[in-house]
C-alpha cells in the first residue's frame, strides 16, 4: 500500500451542500477512503444554509470559507498560505463548476479532477453573462493547467482536454463506483410499466424531454407511471409542463430520496431516461444499472461511456422527444428485451467499484508528487538556487 499524503481538496460543494450532486458524491467517496488509510485530507467548500464552518465528515476535515461570492477569494488566499508553509504535499482541484486556477498560486503540485466541463451548454444553465463569464474561465485550463496531473471520469472527458490542448500523457480516466444495493436484484421478470428520471432537476438535464415522450405514449400506455426522483430549481417548470402535457395524474414528484428508497423505486422500474445533454460519466446511470434497470440516453459525453448501446440500454440524438418515444416504447413492449437488458445492465454495474477508484486516485496523488511541482517558475527558481549552490561550494573549494 502506498504511503499516505497530506491533501487540500477544492470543491465547491461537500456532500451536506444543498446543490450538491454527483461529482460531490464523487469526491466524498474516494477520499473518505484514503482518510481511513490515515491519508490528512481537508476539502475547503463554499456554506451552504444551516451547515458549520468546520466538520469532520467520515475522516475528511470540511472546512467552509463562506457564501459564494466570498468564497472563490479566500479559497486562493487559504490554499496559497498554507502550502507555501508546508501544510499539505499535493492540492486537488475539482473541475466541474468555476476552474480555481490552483496551479497559479498553489506552492506543491496540483492534481485536477475533472467531471467535466460546461462549455456552451453553459448557456442552458445559467443568465448570459455568468455563462460567458464561465465560457471564458475554461480558455485559460489548457495553458494554465499543461503540467498538472489530471483524472477525468470518462474517456469523453478525457478525449475533451485532449482536444482544448491538454497533454495525452497527461491525462488519465479513472471512472466512479457505486455503492451496490445491498438487496438480491431480479432481472429474468417483466416489470411494471413505470419511467423513471434519477438525477438533478436543472434545465440542462433536459428532463422535460421524458414528460414529452411519455405523453406521446398516453394513447399506447396509458397506464404507465412515471417518477422523477430528484430536486432542483428546475422542479416547478416541470411539474408545470406535466399538469399542460395531461400526464399530471401519474407522474410523481418524489424530491430527495435516501439511497435504501432510490433503490426500491427502481427495482420496480422497467426503464430509466436520461435525457442530458451532457455528462461527465453518468453515475445515475450505472446506480440504475445496479438494481437491473437499463436506461434510455442522450448520446452525449460522459452517457456514451456509460451506456453500452443495445446491451444496458439505448443512445438516441440529443433532444430527439420521438427517438426516445420509441426507444422507451420498446422497453415497455417487450419483455424479453427489457428482462435481456436487465440482466446486462445489471452485469455491468458490477464493473464499478469505489475501492478501485480510489486505489487509481492514491496512484494519480503519488504521481503528481513525484512528478513534482507544476509552477514553471517555481521550477526555475530551484534550478537557479541548484545552480548558485553549485557556484558557492566552487567558490569554497578554490579558496580552500
Amino acid at each position: 500500500m502506498s504511503h499516505p499524503l497530506r491533501v487540500l481538496v477544492l470543491n465547491e460543494r461537500d456532500p451536506h451542500h444543498p446543490n450538491s450532486g454527483g461529482a460531490e458524491i464523487h469526491v466524498h467517496e474516494i477520499f473518505r477512503r484514503l482518510a481511513a488509510r490515515g491519508w490528512k485530507v481537508t476539502q475547503l467548500v463554499s456554506q451552504g444554509r444551516d451547515t458549520a464552518a468546520h466538520e469532520l465528515l467520515d475522516g475528511v476535515e470540511i472546512r467552509r470559507l463562506g457564501r459564494i461570492r466570498f468564497y472563490y477569494p479566500r479559497v486562493a488566499w487559504t490554499c496559497m498560505r498554507e502550502t507555501r508553509r508546508g501544510d499539505y504535499d499535493v492540492v486537488v482541484e475539482c473541475l466541474n463548476k468555476v476552474p480555481f486556477y490552483a496551479p497559479v498560486y498553489s506552492r506543491v503540485p496540483v492534481l485536477s479532477i475533472c467531471h467535466h466541463l460546461f462549455g456552451e451548454v453553459a448557456f442552458q444553465q445559467v443568465a448570459w453573462p455568468i455563462a460567458a463569464a464561465v465560457w471564458g474561465a475554461e480558455q485559460l485550463i489548457p495553458p494554465l493547467y499543461r503540467k498538472c496531473e489530471v483524472v477525468a471520469i470518462s474517456a469523453s472527458s478525457r478525449d475533451e482536454l485532449i482536444a482544448r490542448g491538454l497533454a495525452p500523457e497527461r491525462v488519465r480516466v479513472s471512472h466512479c463506483g457505486i455503492d451496490h444495493p445491498d438487496v438480491e436484484v431480479e432481472t429474468s421478470t417483466p416489470r411494471p410499466p413505470r419511467v423513471a428520471y434519477l438525477g438533478r432537476l436543472e434545465p440542462y438535464k433536459n428532463v422535460d424531454i421524458l414528460l414529452r415522450a411519455m405523453a406521446k405514449l398516453s394513447d399506447r400506455f396509458p397506464n404507465a407511471e412515471i417518477l422523477v426522483i430528484g430536486r432542483g430549481g428546475a422542479r416547478a417548470s416541470l411539474e408545470a409542463l406535466a399538469r399542460q402535457l395531461g400526464i399530471a395524474d401519474r407522474t410523481r414528484f418524489t424530491g430527495f430520496v435516501s439511497d435504501a428508497e432510490r433503490n426500491a423505486l427502481l427495482l420496480g422500474t422497467r426503464v430509466c431516461v436520461c435525457p442530458s445533454e451532457k455528462e461527465g460519466w453518468g453515475l445515475t446511470v450505472i446506480e440504475s444499472n445496479a438494481t437491473g434497470t437499463p436506461v434510455v440516453a442522450t448520446d452525449a459525453p460522459g452517457l456514451r461511456d456509460s451506456v453500452r448501446h443495445g446491451e444496458t440500454g439505448f443512445l438516441v440524438p440529443t433532444r430527439d422527444v420521438d427517438g426516445f418515444a420509441a426507444r422507451i416504447a420498446e422497453l415497455l413492449d417487450d419483455d424479453a428485451l427489457a428482462t435481456r437488458m436487465s440482466g446486462a445492465a445489471l452485469e455491468w454495474s458490477k464493473e464499478f467499484d469505489w475501492d478501485v477508484a480510489a486505489d487509481e486516485m492514491a496512484d494519480a496523488l503519488h504521481d503528481a508528487v513525484r512528478l513534482g511541482p507544476t509552477r514553471p517558475e517555481r521550477a526555475e527558481s530551484e534550478r537557479a538556487e541548484s545552480e548558485r549552490a553549485g557556484s558557492e561550494r566552487a567558490e569554497s573549494e578554490k579558496d580552500t
